[in-house]
């Protein structure tokens, strides 16, 4: 059901931004360039075959809007508040399905979440378009309508990790200003920890030894990949003239943090992502296959199924037999999950590489950070992916789709049943290694 929820969520923006009222100037958008959009916005991507702020109408860049706040909600939990709206009621039924959108661990907790992640994104987004909005109108002679939008587009692109943006060159204009990028790259960070962590926060954030393992895992990976994503980019783009190296010291070290917030997938740059040394492209890479936490706006494999693959690395070289963080014991189903989540990502995206390799003349570095920014639903781009042939843009509509969803959700609807086996296979040991 949440796979076709998406589907039909996508199908649905693809017939609006067709109509001839979506598109700025005469005529209507393509079939492809309307799915490919409609698929970024709800899969919340940000990638683009199409300039947005000039090739779509003000009516068609509210659709944009729209699919991108759906898709950050979640289609199974927005149907689920629509419910609650119209009744003050929810079934058995809309209870499952929330509770796998939204990844409760009981039914009893799921009108609390699906309520409270409306609150929060809502309160989130309200306050990061205000800030912008006084920016655009202070700062740059917007008039009030036009910086109210701005800020309000923006301000719910980044919280749900989107980045689609209103300006042709993304945020590259408004580079140095801390009053711009900062408040929308704490609202990538904010809505990429995900909501279990969030409402976690709000209740024991005073209390960090009763945190959760999940919070405590987030809490440190995303600090982590922060700190260190951002000194690798400021590092390795400090000279590059194309890049941070006209700016001076206090713009770089601006510049080098949103550019390194911005792989936990959202899709702003301040700076040109097609000029940046190969390396950096690497390291983003990696950054973007990673992701954020789980039950939120972010895409990749997430922090948490990182770390807990990490750790079962260190309890094997410590010679351990249990996995144990934050003196406490991960359950062996976990560790395969995670590992079953790590291998169907590295196998969507090498395979779909190595069709970019085949059938075009791009790099193997352009072709993998395109291909691993759709998978984990992040939207930067070197500059290649409307130049596409047809084919691979529908590739990249799939690894979005894919993406958005995860492996194993998508995994999971298509199989039939769950096999139960009722009786253990002989044991043996073969070598590894």
């Amino acid at each position: 059901m949440v796979v076709a929820g998406f589907a039909v969520a996508i199908a649905a923006g693809t017939g609006l931004l067709m109509l001839p009222v979506a598109k700025a100037g005469v005529g209507g958008a393509g079939a492809l360039e309307a799915l490919f959009t409609s698929t970024s916005a709800v899969c919340v991507t940000g990638l683009v075959v199409v300039d947005t702020p000039s090739y779509w109408s003000g009516f068609g860049q509210t659709v944009i809007l729209t699919l991108i706040q759906v898709g950050g909600f979640g289609i199974m939990t927005f149907a689920s508040v629509l419910v609650l709206l119209i009744s003050n009621r929810i079934g058995l039924r809309a209870r499952l399905t929330a509770a796998a959108e939204t990844k409760t661990l009981g039914l009893g907790d799921v009108r609390a979440v699906v309520t409270g992640v409306v609150k929060v994104s809502l309160l989130v987004e309200a306050v990061t378009a205000l800030v912008l909005a006084l920016r655009f109108g202070t700062g740059y002679d917007e008039p009030l309508p036009r910086a109210v939008w701005l800020g309000v587009f923006h301000a719910v692109s980044a919280f749900n990790n989107a980045g689609f943006a209103l300006h042709s060159d993304s945020l590259m204009g408004f580079v140095t200003d801390p009053w711009i990028c900062l408040p929308i790259a704490l609202a990538v960070i904010t809505g990429g920890l995900g909501f279990p962590v969030l409402f976690e926060l709000r209740r024991r954030l005073r209390k960090p030894p009763e945190w959760s393992l999940h919070t405590k895992i987030v809490l440190l990976a995303t600090g982590v990949f922060l700190v260190s994503g951002s000194a690798f980019i400021t590092a390795i783009e400090w000279s590059n003239p194309a890049t941070l190296g006209t700016l001076n010291v206090p713009g770089k070290l601006l510049a080098g943090f949103f550019q390194g917030v911005m792989p936990r997938t959202a899709g702003f740059n301040s700076i040109d992502t097609s000029e940046m040394n190969p390396a950096s492209w690497l390291g983003t890479d990696v950054l973007m296959f990673i992701g954020g936490a789980s039950a939120g706006t972010a895409g990749g494999i997430k922090v948490t199924t990182f770390a807990v693959l990490f750790f079962v690395i260190y309890a094997e070289i410590r010679g351990e037999g249990a996995v144990n963080l934050f003196h406490r014991r991960v359950h062996s189903d976990l560790q395969r999950q995670a590992l079953t989540v790590v291998l169907l990502s590295v196998a969507a995206v090498v395979t779909s590489t190595l069709v970019f390799m085949v059938f075009t003349d791009h790099r193997l570095d352009q072709s993998l950070f395109e291909v691993t920014s759709a998978f984990a639903t992040v939207g930067l781009s070197t500059g290649i992916t409307a130049d596409l042939p047809t084919g691979l843009q529908l590739l990249l509509i799939a690894l979005m789709f894919i993406g958005r969803l995860g492996p194993i959700t998508v995994a999971s609807a298509l199989a039939l049943r769950q096999r139960v086996r009722l009786y253990d296979l002989p044991e043996e040991r073969p070598v590894i290694g």
